[in-house]
């Protein structure tokens, strides 16, 4: 067996509905620090994305939708956030309980803290700084359920049925930033950053893959609001008016004295 960290997070109750990325096994969603708030989402081209603010501090938020211990791989711009390793998915990551949710906040540092997680440019990026921009704006999760000792129950009367394993293809973790068509106009691009130190204790456990490839990778892509608009993945703001088009009375009712 190979050891890995296992969250000692309590279960976060929410009541915001919406989820970013969710499979059947597990969930993620990007949660803002300063509001607890998860950040809103927007679907475009099969992928999801979510609006950073430069400075502002992030967690994931991973829940478990099973009745089983989870493994789950966190990448943070093609990093892995407990060992700092370019990510791959058959390395280290964080237990989670049954129906557990937890958020992580930063990059594991020690069993005691982590640096936090923050919207920053590119270039300030920990990806950018360690030497590997080319995964910057996206974070996945890939989820491993837990090998369990198969039950041998009493023989009956009859012929037994071998059954063989059910064969399960992985979901491609691979981010495809590089090759994004960008606005001419598009602004520095996101990145995730090494912040301040947060206290954050775990502990190291046991967990057994059931196989070797993950059940399901959850992906949520991110950039700038700006950039995201010059993309055509958020809509524009409306703009009052109608350009082309004047009106001869634009305003409303009269205002009260000294009101414009």
């Amino acid at each position: 067996m190979r050891k890995l960290l296992a969250l000692l997070a309590l279960s976060i109750l929410s009541g915001c509905a919406s989820v970013a990325d969710a499979g059947r096994l597990a969930e993620v969603d990007i949660v803002s620090r300063a509001t607890g708030q998860k950040l809103e989402t927007w679907r475009h081209g099969g992928r999801l994305y979510v609006a950073g603010t430069p400075g502002e501090r992030y967690a994931v938020r991973l829940v478990n939708r099973s009745g089983g211990r989870l493994l789950t791989v966190l990448s943070v711009d093609g990093v892995n956030a407990v060992t700092g390793e370019t990510a791959a998915a058959r390395q280290s990551g964080y237990v989670l309980g049954p129906w557990q949710s937890a958020e992580i906040r930063g990059w594991r540092k020690s069993l005691d803290d982590v640096a936090a997680f923050y919207f920053t440019a590119l270039p300030d990026s920990y990806a950018a700084r360690s030497g590997r921009p080319d995964n910057v704006g996206v974070i996945g999760v890939a989820v491993f359920r837990e090998f369990v000792e198969p039950r041998i129950d009493p023989m009956t009367s009859g012929a037994l049925s071998k059954q063989a394993p059910a064969a399960r293809a992985a979901e491609s973790a691979a981010a495809d930033a590089v090759g994004e068509a960008r606005a001419k106009r598009e602004a520095e691009r996101l990145g995730t950053g090494h912040g301040e130190r947060l206290n954050d204790p775990t502990r190291y456990t046991d967990f057994r893959r059931a196989g070797e490839a993950p059940e399901e990778v959850l992906t949520i892509h991110y950039d700038s609001r700006e950039n995201l608009v010059a993309r055509g993945i958020i809509p524009p703001a409306p703009r009052h008016g109608h350009p082309g088009h004047p009106r001869p009375f634009p305003g409303g009712f009269a205002p009260d004295p000294g009101q414009s």
